[in-house]
């Protein structure tokens, strides 16, 4: 793979010059391509799970979402309580409810 739209067409003012380097590169790529190997294929056991960092409102919903979805949630959080910025709080916009 070459990627000529960036390394050419939108870096090289002179249209010849572009052509000239897109030609050397699309060159270079099949001269690379003959040399690859095929990736062995290997199958691993996979846990359907997720770690959601952070334990404000944006973690706790993306958690309850990914729980609600029936997959199993590891919320991680540093402080010793959840709810992040939204906790220290006392009332909150627009109904100017309490927080907690």
């Amino acid at each position: 793979m070459v990627n000529v739209r960036e390394h050419c067409s939108w870096c090289t003012e002179d249209s010849e010059e572009a052509l000239d380097k897109a030609k050397i590169l699309v060159k270079s790529g099949v001269n690379r391509a003959k040399t690859l190997e095929a990736v062995p294929v290997r199958r691993v056991p996979v846990e359907k799970a997720t770690m959601v960092v952070g334990g404000g409102i944006a973690g706790m919903n993306a958690a309850l979402d990914l729980a609600n979805g029936g997959i199993k949630v590891y919320l991680i959080e540093s402080k010793t309580t959840i709810g992040g910025r939204m906790a220290q709080l006392d009332r909150t916009f627009p109904t100017d409810d309490c927080s907690i």
